[in-house]
């Protein structure tokens, strides 16, 4: 019945909400944030997901707690709901099931769910209740830990909803050199830091916003404590530092291809790396945020464009690689890529004065999501386009069609074939776009 659900609402193109209503005005801009533990008790055996060699073994234990944070803005009868989660990735069934729960008066295009993608934090296979298929390497379905989610992430969203407030909003964008690289080897990075900025009505911080493209992936598989990575220490950090309650919400962007470059002296252990990675890039955050000047005079407004994609499939590189990891063959991809794969996905944008996300459902090679922001903001003249990454489901890697010939970890991890990315990227940048109007 899920499957059917969402079928039937990706079949309907979600237009803008109110697009004529143009700038909201101050008594009408409102916003609630709030924030739920999202780390799940031992006893519920959850495994962590990201690396396949971990064979589901449990998490042993909490090196630092894991979050869920939601951020509701309002403008008379329209509203729109951020989640950021530190959790590697979201399986296709989770957005609508949450709707289900959800129910009052949400949509598909109303929702963004945006994944941190850490490494070490709950196997995403673990809350698909399509994962049938007992492949220990591949994640194997918890329906404790399911239910689990599924209710934390809903009384999330209730909670900030319940919160709402007036609220001014700002955002900035500083290019920063040496903190990611290109992780196939190509020379393009996206050193993007966007901070937004959201304050109430009387000046108090009520939310910072912070978009950064890199992997959380300084924890190896031999690894096996809960952490937000670096993306969790960021978030402390920053709340740190502003102060007065103020939530933090990391997103990601297109990291298909980008890895953190460590601090030069922050050491040989893992553990020691992603925290002065994720505390030095939340100073940075912090000082941006400082200069960011909000207004209460702003945009809002949203889209969701359902895009149909190519024919499943898999790459020739796929036994040698991610077939290996996952422990995969052939006749095990014919049965599961038409179970946990969809043939059509959503793409929901959301503009919020100078700030226009665009959300993308999986990884993304950074100069695909480079050329996304450049024509966005072309067509819509948002002077801070960003990727939110890993939005809503995970689908799979999307490359340009060279580097997907050229195979690698990340071909071998693609299911859709070698047009999958100028296909995202053409249906992203036509649903976005829409928000200029």
């Amino acid at each position: 019945m899920r499957t059917t659900a969402r079928m039937l609402m990706c079949g309907v193109v979600l237009t803008v909400f109110a697009a004529s209503v143009g700038a909201c005005r101050a008594a009408e801009l409102k916003a609630g944030v709030a924030r739920v533990d999202l780390t799940p008790p031992l006893e519920f055996h959850v495994p962590l997901g990201g690396y396949g060699e971990r064979m589901n073994r449990p998490a042993e234990g909490v090196h630092d707690r894991i979050f869920a944070k939601a951020l509701v803005v309002t403008a008379g009868q329209q509203k729109f709901a951020i989640v950021t989660v530190d959790i590697v990735g979201f399986p296709p069934t989770l957005k609508p099931e949450l709707l289900e729960r959800l129910s009052d008066g949400w949509s598909a295009g109303q929702v963004m769910l945006l994944a941190s993608h850490s490494h070490t934090s709950i196997e995403m296979n673990a809350i698909n209740p399509l994962n049938t298929f007992q492949i220990p390497q591949l994640g194997i379905y918890n329906s404790r830990v399911h239910e689990f989610v599924v209710d934390r992430l809903s009384e999330v969203v209730r909670q900030a909803e319940r919160q709402l407030i007036e609220v001014s909003v700002g955002t900035t964008t500083e290019s920063i050199d040496g903190w990611n690289r290109n992780r196939r080897g190509g020379t393009v990075t996206d050193n993007n830091l966007t901070v937004t900025r959201i304050d109430t009505a009387l000046g108090k911080p009520l939310a910072v916003l912070v978009n950064f493209t890199a992997h959380p992936t300084f924890m190896s598989g031999e690894d096996m404590l809960f952490s937000g990575d670096w993306p969790g220490h960021l978030q402390r950090t920053v709340e740190s530092l502003v102060a007065d309650g103020v939530i933090a919400m990391y997103y990601n962007g297109a990291e298909g291809d980008q890895a953190p470059v460590p601090r030069s002296d922050s050491g040989t252990s893992r553990w020691e790396r992603a925290e002065r990675y994720g505390r030095d890039l939340g100073i940075l955050a912090w000082k941006q945020w400082q200069a960011t000047k909000t207004s209460a005079d702003v945009p809002f407004v949203y889209h969701s464009r359902s895009i149909d994609l190519p024919e499943r499939t898999w790459h020739p590189d796929f036994l040698k690689t991610g077939g290996a990891e996952y422990g995969l063959s052939e006749k095990l991809l014919q049965e599961l890529l038409p179970v946990l794969f969809p043939k059509q996905v959503d793409c929901v944008s959301l503009r919020l004065g100078d700030l226009l996300i665009v959300g993308i459902p999986g990884e993304m090679a950074a100069s695909l999501g480079m050329e996304i922001k450049s024509q966005v903001g072309r067509n819509t003249g948002v002077k801070n386009p960003v990727i939110g990454g890993l939005a809503d489901e995970w689908i799979s890697y999307m490359l340009p069609a060279e580097e997907y010939r050229r195979g690698g970890y990340e071909s071998s991890v693609s299911f859709y074939g070698e047009n999958l990315g100028e296909t995202i990227v053409a249906g992203a940048i036509a649903g976005a776009s829409e928000l200029a109007k």
